[in-house]
């Protein structure tokens, strides 16, 4: 794959990025405030990068409160290569730039796990009738090594915080069932975790082919879980994403998974145009539930669609 790559932000997750393209052939190029690069080539902000030539594939991996503005420049400079913003989108509801990407996506792997993969599949042609999702872990297991206190995680201001961080799991919701139409949580900093982001919610949901979805997510597990189960007229589906297997209908299947494999798979479906990969559109969509969810908590009401 001979693709000209370039990873905007340089911590853990743009240097992840930076070694999964690499291994699947591109060459990487990366903007980072410290000049940090492992020996790539480096530059200290996007207008340098942008000077120096043009690109073929662009992750956008700064901390969340920077999307918006990295996008908008992106566009607004003439980028007509491939895009992935990692998730969520953005930090708070904003317009789409109008654009000349060839191809852009909202870094949401988890859709690529071959558990989440299976189960999709068991649920084509059936409605479901209600569901469960569950994540936690806590935050300071997130970057060994590292004070939690300077992570973008623990900043609220950064984009940070439980419900954008762990916003996979309203991805997928929407990605299974359909379209959210009514919300109600509860939520917020319940601990000390973080500086002053939110680090834990329980969410009701309403969407169009599940009428009762429940999502518990949080930053405060010392046991580490990501897990789903959905019932369904086609039976009972579990996945168990941390311990790689599903159940449906009493059948276990287990999948051996390589950690970067999700993230390979993902940068793979932007390049082919698989339908799979998360939309702006559907990343955009996805902002607007993290921001109802966060009204209907401060406000104690449960939330329809129309009134959103």
């Amino acid at each position: 794959m001979n693709l000209n790559g370039l990873v905007i932000g340089y911590g853990s997750i743009g240097a992840r990025h930076a070694r999964i393209l690499e291994g699947i052939g591109a060459s990487v190029s990366v903007v980072s405030r410290r000049g940090e690069s492992d020996k790539r080539a480096v530059f200290r902000t996007l207008a340098e990068a942008q000077a120096s030539g043009t690109f073929d594939y662009v992750v956008l991996a700064e901390e969340t409160a920077r999307h918006a503005v990295t996008l908008t420049d992106l566009a607004t400079h003439g980028h007509e290569g491939f895009v992935l913003v990692e998730k969520p989108l953005f930090a708070q509801p904003a317009a789409l730039p109008v654009h000349r990407f060839c191809g852009a996506g909202v870094g949401y792997n988890l859709r690529f796990h071959p558990a989440v993969q299976a189960l999709r599949k068991a649920l084509a042609g059936h409605r479901a009738e209600m569901a469960d999702f569950y994540v936690g872990q806590w935050l300071g297991d997130w970057r060994p090594g590292r004070d939690v206190a300077t992570t973008y995680s623990a900043s609220r201001i950064a984009g940070g915080g439980a419900l954008r961080d762990l916003s996979h799991e309203l991805d997928l919701v929407t990605w299974l069932f359909g379209p959210w139409q009514s919300v109600a949580a509860l939520g917020g900093r319940l601990g000390n975790v973080t500086t002053d982001a939110d680090d834990g919610w329980g969410i009701v949901l309403a969407c169009e082919r599940c009428p009762v979805v429940t999502v518990h997510l949080n930053s405060l597990d010392r046991q580490g879980r990501r897990e789903m189960t959905i019932q369904s007229q086609g039976g009972t589906l579990h996945a168990d994403l941390v311990g790689g297997t599903t159940v449906i209908n009493g059948r276990v299947e287990r999948f051996e998974i390589e950690r970067d494999e999700t993230y390979r798979n993902m940068h793979r479906a932007l390049i082919g145009g698989s339908q799979d990969i998360c939309t702006l559109e559907e990343g955009e969509r996805t902002v607007e539930l993290i921001t109802t969810i966060e009204v209907s908590a401060r406000e104690r009401r449960f939330i329809t669609r129309s009134a959103a």
